[in-house]
C-alpha cells in the first residue's frame, strides 16, 4: 500500500522534525518501535501474566481433564466418574500416540531449541531468550510427566485413576512453585543488575 507507507513515512518525518526542533536528536523508526515494544521481558507485566496463566492452566487441566471433575468423581458422583474415565482414556491414548509417533523427533527438536536459547540467553546476554527458556524448560518437564502419567492411567479403575491424577496435579503444582520462584529470583536479579538506560 504505497499511500499508507508514504503517510507513515511523512508522519515519522514530521515527528522527527518536531523532536529535532525541540532540541532532541532525530528519532527514526527503529527508535520509535523499540520505545513501544520493550523486549526486556522481566520488567514487562505481560510476561508475568503469561507465567501465571500458564501455571494456572497446567494445574487445572490434568491430562486434559478439568480437575473439578476429578474431585466430583472422588466424592462418588457416578456420572463424573464415567466422564473422567472416558476423558482419561481418550487423552491418554492421544498423548501416548503422539509420544510414540514423534517422541524422538520432539526430544531432538526440544533439545536444539533449549540449547540455542540457553546460548543466546546466558552466552550472549539476551534477556528475551532467558525469559523464554524459563517458561519452556518447566513446560517440557510437565509434558514428560504427562506422558508418564498417561502410561500409568491406561485401564485403571476410577479410584486408582483419581489417585494418579491427584498425584500428577500435586507434582505439577510443586514444579510450578519452584519454576515461579526461580523465574522471579532471576527476573529480579536481571532487573536490578541491568541498566535502566537501555
Amino acid at each position: 500500500m504505497p499511500g499508507l507507507e508514504t503517510a507513515l513515512k511523512a508522519g515519522i518525518v514530521i515527528f522527527g522534525q518536531r523532536y529535532r526542533d525541540a532540541g532532541g536528536a532525530v528519532l527514526d523508526l527503529i527508535d520509535l518501535v523499540t520505545e513501544v515494544i520493550d523486549l526486556r521481558s522481566f520488567s514487562n507485566l505481560w510476561y508475568w501474566i503469561a507465567l501465571a496463566v500458564m501455571w494456572s492452566s497446567l494445574s487445572h487441566w490434568v491430562l486434559g481433564i478439568p480437575y473439578h471433575m476429578v474431585q466430583q468423581a472422588r466424592r462418588g458422583d457416578a456420572r463424573a466418574g464415567r466422564d473422567v474415565q472416558t476423558l482419561a482414556e481418550v487423552h491418554s491414548r492421544r498423548i501416548l500416540a503422539f509420544a510414540d509417533l514423534s517422541g524422538t523427533l520432539m526430544v531432538a527438536a526440544s533439545g536444539f531449541v533449549v540449547s540455542a536459547l540457553a546460548m543466546l540467553g546466558w552466552g550472549y546476554g539476551v534477556e528475551f531468550a532467558q525469559a523464554i527458556i524459563l517458561l519452556l524448560v518447566p513446560l517440557l518437564s510437565v509434558a514428560a510427566l504427562s506422558i508418564l502419567t498417561a502410561r500409568r492411567v491406561q485401564g485403571a479403575d476410577i479410584d486408582t485413576l483419581c489417585r494418579f491424577l491427584r498425584q500428577h496435579r500435586l507434582i505439577v503444582r510443586v514444579m510450578g512453585a519452584i519454576a515461579i520462584f526461580v523465574t522471579a529470583v532471576w527476573g529480579m536479579y536481571s532487573n536490578v543488575s541491568g541498566s535502566v538506560l537501555y
